[in-house]
């Protein structure tokens, strides 16, 4: 299998065509893409093609959100964006802010993400990014005659472990999960809960070779991986509220 950083990525800026960036990105530097390549792509700039950059200057802070910004001594502007984004917070502490976004993802501080995002300016998460996947998988099918799949990458932290890693936030073209349910181990004892998150394991295999500091190679394709395909969408990785023994 192989890992391959696309070089040649642009800044990218409101309403650019990522289907057609990636392509000649990848074209300029010798990288043929092939069917059943998989494309991640970092959700930072899906974020500012479709326009989920904020100007923090134009933020308005809440009563709650200085309260909370006096606490953690972030900027109440940055907080507000993130009450903004979320759905419900889980959990809050020393300014640290687990909620669940408007797009059903558990995560720090709704996704709002400074870096990359510009000076006095926050990026938001995809308001839909199974969508955003979708149309760069169409888009890159219409331009070089190829079936990929798409995943939309995030950086995020675990629980009880240290470190974070690339998940899958949006997905098209590939089933995020492998169900080895009813397969047998090697002494032939049948599996039981065996499901394999394919989607998280191949975004974060992505991380390997895409940018974090700069996000200047903010795009990845993997070779080799022989995935299942199908128009599952990344929406059925959450684990339910009532099966989550962290909530």
């Amino acid at each position: 299998m192989e890992i391959i950083a696309v070089e040649n990525i642009p800044e990218i800026e409101e309403n650019m065509d990522l289907g057609e960036i990636i392509v000649n990105a990848a074209s300029k530097m010798g990288l043929e893409l092939r069917d059943k390549d998989i494309i991640v792509v970092s959700h930072i700039i899906v974020s500012k093609a479709e326009r989920r950059i904020v100007d923090l200057s134009d933020i308005e802070p809440s009563e709650f959100a200085k309260k909370i910004a006096e606490e953690s001594g972030k900027d109440p502007r940055h907080i507000e964006v993130i009450l903004r984004e979320s759905k419900r917070i889980v959990r809050m502490r020393r300014g640290l802010i687990i909620s669940e976004t408007i797009n059903r993802l558990i995560c720090a501080n709704s996704g709002v993400d400074l870096s990359n995002a510009g000076i006095g300016r926050a990026a938001l998460l995809p308001l839909d990014p199974d969508d955003s996947a979708r149309k760069i998988r169409n888009r890159i099918r219409e331009l070089a005659n190829v079936d990929v799949a798409v995943i939309i990458s995030d950086t995020q932290g675990r629980p009880l472990r240290n470190g974070a890693v690339n998940i899958a936030i949006g997905c098209s073209g590939l089933e995020p999960l492998l169900d080895r349910r009813g397969e047998v181990d090697m002494y032939g004892r049948m599996l039981t809960s065996k499901i394999i998150c394919v989607a998280d394991e191949l975004a974060s295999a992505a991380e390997l070779v895409i940018g974090q500091a700069d996000e200047k190679t903010p795009v990845a394709v993997i070779r080799g991986y022989n995935y299942k395909s199908s128009e599952t969408s990344a929406a059925v990785i959450p684990r339910r509220e009532e099966d989550d023994l962290f909530l």
